[in-house]
């Protein structure tokens, strides 16, 4: 079964846009690690709140994910402009639209 992985993080004020810019970059890297989905979102409630969905062929494939070189320079960029306050939640996929 898929990985599925929702969470949320919060910037710090004026800089959504620039971390939402860092988060929605390189994605053909992300489909290579064996990432199905990799949704970026903005909280309709709160300016400084992003939520980001991503569905994984397995939890090992998104752990590797983590360890890729453009992913750690991706979190090292992000970190300054983020709170520190940090949601998550993994969850096992067993279908939807444009889940395979």
């Amino acid at each position: 079964m898929a990985f599925g992985y929702i969470g949320s993080m919060r910037t710090k004020p004026g800089h959504r846009d620039d971390v939402v810019a860092i988060l929605t970059r390189g994605q053909d890297g992300l489909r290579e690690a064996g990432c199905q989905v990799y949704a970026v979102g903005l909280d309709a409630e709160d300016e400084d709140k992003i939520w980001v969905s991503e569905i994984w062929e397995s939890a090992q494939h998104h752990a590797d994910s983590l360890q890729l070189p453009e992913t750690k320079a991706a979190i090292a960029e992000a970190m300054p402009m983020l709170t520190g306050e940090f949601s998550g939640q993994k969850v096992e996929i067993v279908g939807g639209l444009g889940v395979s």
